[in-house]
């Protein structure tokens, strides 16, 4: 039994809107159970314990769903997903999604197949590639209705890395904090050039804390440049 985990996870998730199944439960407390398991011999998080990860990483990433509609998007791609977080909470919430896990390091994505197979989810697929390069295959370039990213990097770097796999009238959304204001404006010249356009900022805290979460939605409104994204690297290095 993990009534105090199941209790805490769908007091939080009330609050969105989302009356989770059982099912959905235990899927969320394999979910912990693998993270933790795994993060004792590989480097995955910095947060493992029950509560923290509940809020931290589960409610996090579901807070997305507050702003936009997600029973309306199709295929998402999660750029830079480390442990699947935003995306596969998603996926367990809205299981129609089709969903693909980019990561550049083999072991997290070692760790996902585990983890994908373990919860029974369908329509995910993994990706041991960098963004760089996989953005050059058009059998993912511009084929998203939505890329996420809650990845640590400046916003226009992550700009660069995401929105060549958005489709036009598609969305890139970046988790940020709170205090993302001078990136965002920052960011304006790149997501430009690379067909966007910023059309919302979102400022939440997630459900009973004080953290604060802020969410940069960008429309796809034109092809990303051929050019774009460049060489490998160079969008973390030299942001446009």
């Amino acid at each position: 039994m993990h009534t105090d985990f199941d209790e805490h996870l769908k007091r939080s998730l009330s609050q969105l809107n989302i009356a989770v199944t059982e099912g959905q439960l235990s899927k969320f407390y394999r979910y912990y159970e693998l993270l933790t398991e795994w993060n004792a011999f590989m480097n995955l998080t910095a947060i493992t314990g029950q509560d923290d990860v509940i809020d931290k990483h589960f409610a996090d990433s579901i807070l997305l769903s507050r702003y936009t509609d997600l029973n309306a998007v199709e295929s998402v791609i999660d750029i830079g997903t480390g442990a699947g977080f935003p995306s596969v909470p998603l996926k367990i919430i809205f299981p129609h999604i089709k969903l693909t896990l980019v990561d550049s390091l083999n072991k997290r994505i070692r760790f996902l197949d585990t983890l994908i197979s373990s919860l029974e989810l369908r329509d995910v697929s993994t990706i041991h590639s960098r963004a760089e390069t996989l953005a050059g295959n058009n059998e993912y370039r511009e084929r998203y209705d939505l890329c996420v990213s809650r990845a640590v990097a400046n916003l226009s770097s992550l700009s660069e890395l995401c929105l060549p796999f958005v489709r036009c009238g598609g969305y890139f959304i970046s988790y940020k904090g709170n205090d993302a204001d001078e990136e965002i404006k920052n960011a304006g010249r790149a997501i430009n050039i690379l067909g966007g356009i910023p059309e919302r900022i979102e400022k939440t805290e997630i459900p009973y804390t004080d953290i604060s979460r802020t969410f940069v939605i960008i429309g796809k409104e034109k092809n990303t440049p051929k050019k774009y994204p460049r060489k490998e690297g160079t969008p973390v290095k030299d942001p446009l």
